[in-house]
């Protein structure tokens, strides 16, 4: 990279050099990256002149371009980063503002207090052109020793800003630069009730709408627009539901809330069965008689397994049956919530169609897989379903180091990525712990297995040697031979 970025530099073309350094700068971890590599670049190379030296070499002032100020500025000699500094803070442009940035949390005083002053200065006169450079690395070195006043003067920047300028950083940003925009703009209070509703319901981060919705309920609960609380309560985000039943719970509109005891989040609902408790409304027999119809909603489902006990599960193990993968889930689910779990009803539903309700029946099965046919995970692990042989793998979890490494050893050489990946993981582990080691202090795995086991696990080794690797199929197989039954 810095190679290239000299040969740019020695075309000497100031609007090519520019267009050059805006794409670095335009990446703050990649600007990072190469002032970590000015730090740790060998100064003297056996064959070839080191990068940085000829950095060194390009940069001679003020007069200098464009790239071999900004890379001067990176430069391992603090004196030569200074004269870097105090030469973009001469001529500032949006494209050396990152790396200016960087300098303001330099290690060596005089090179840092200059980069603070220029920056500083930078900002004050000319926010709208310098912001959009300096917010993303200010925030990128915010966990950095000595970062601290970027940030600080980023945040002095933003309060003072525009309103056409932070809403086009607002609009524009990244996630992060999203959210410091939006923090300080809120706490100034330049965001009104419906801006404020309209970002609760459609922004595409969580916790912007998550605050935008906070900020809209407390102004609705203090001027008593149950209209706004309403409105918000009927969101599709949970996040902003919870939020606005609150305040109508703070407003005295506990019928309101407990309309939202089927809700499909268990926070929304929570809050309901708190509402409905005031009104003195049983939840329990709420829920019982929401699931005890043709078509009971998942929400109600979820929620007498919150409040419900053993005892209702045969309200439950009706609904295995049902016509509605997300109802047969949830049912499964809250069998096992219940503690309710009966395997026999169970295995049925283990090759069903929905992925959903195969990693519910699989929860559910793991604590009785005891119970279980012998065979059925066997059969599962080399089912042509991934979900099914994922399914199979975690029942076979517990049951000794014998059959743990067999299913490793199988699942590490499945054509799913995944879950080959999570075989080899497993049977490395495993591999790793029964390797002899001078600094053992727990016992190592004993291998208890029949010969015609351990002549299966031979097989499946030598099948998966290459996805193990070298060294961990070199000790599977000391091991093995070392775990010999009669031996």
């Amino acid at each position: 990279m810095v190679d290239a970025l000299l040969k740019v530099d020695a075309v000497g073309d100031e609007v090519l050099a520019r267009s050059a350094l805006g794409l670095v700068a335009g990446v703050p971890r990649l600007v990072v990256r190469l002032d970590e590599h000015a730090r740790s670049a060998p100064w003297y190379d056996q064959y070839r002149e080191p990068a940085w030296r000829r950095v060194a070499g390009r940069f001679s002032g003020a007069s200098s371009g464009p790239v071999a100020t900004a890379l001067a500025s990176m430069h391992g000699d603090g004196r030569i980063r200074e004269r870097a500094v105090a030469a973009m803070v001469a001529r500032p442009y949006a494209e050396v503002m990152p790396f200016l940035v960087v300098r303001t949390a330099d290690w060596v005083g005089p090179v840092r207090d200059r980069a603070r002053a220029g920056l500083a200065v930078s900002l004050a006169d000319g926010a709208a052109l310098y912001l959009p450079a300096v917010l993303p690395m200010a925030l990128r070195l915010e966990a950095r020793l000595r970062a601290g006043f970027a940030v600080i003067q980023v945040r002095a920047a933003v309060l003072a800003a525009t309103e056409q300028s932070w809403r086009g950083l607002f609009g524009s940003g990244d996630r992060r630069e999203r959210r410091f925009v939006f923090d300080v703009v809120l706490a100034q209070g330049r965001l009104r009730v419906p801006e404020l509703v309209t970002l609760a319901e459609s922004d595409p981060d969580v916790r912007v709408r998550a605050r935008a919705a906070e900020a809209a309920c407390r102004d609705a609960v203090w001027t008593r627009r149950h209209d706004v609380l309403r409105r918000l309560a009927r969101s599709t985000r949970a996040e902003v539901r919870v939020v606005a039943l609150t305040g109508l719970v703070r407003v005295g509109q506990d019928a309101d809330v407990v309309r939202y005891l089927d809700d499909g989040a268990p926070l929304v609902r929570a809050v309901a069965r708190d509402a409905a408790r005031r009104l003195g409304t049983d939840a329990r027999e709420h829920y019982r008689r929401g699931v005890d119809t043709d078509e009971p909603a998942v929400g109600a489902i979820a929620g007498l397994a919150e409040t419900g006990s053993v005892a209702d599960g045969p309200l439950l193990l009706r609904l295995l049956g049902h016509e509605r993968p997300r109802v047969r889930a949830q049912a499964v689910r809250g069998l096992r919530l219940l503690d309710a779990v009966v395997a026999g009803e169970l295995v049925a539903l283990v090759r069903d169609p929905s992925p959903a309700v195969v990693r519910e029946v699989t929860l559910a099965l793991r604590p009785v897989a005891g119970a279980l046919p012998p065979a059925l995970p066997w059969d599962l692990l080399r089912d042509g379903r991934a979900e099914l042989r994922r399914a199979g793998y975690k029942l076979l979890r517990g049951r000794g180091v014998g059959i743990e490494l067999r299913a490793a050893l199988i699942l590490a050489a499945d054509v799913d990525p995944r879950l080959a990946e999570r075989g080899k993981a497993d049977a490395t582990r495993i591999t790793r712990d029964a390797a002899f080691t001078a600094w053992r202090s727990a016992p190592r795995p004993e291998l208890q297995v029949t010969a015609t086991e351990h002549a299966e696990l031979v097989t499946l080794a030598a099948r998966a040697a290459a996805a193990l690797g070298e060294e961990t199929g070199r000790q599977l197989a000391d091991w093995l031979t070392s775990g010999r039954p009669g031996e």
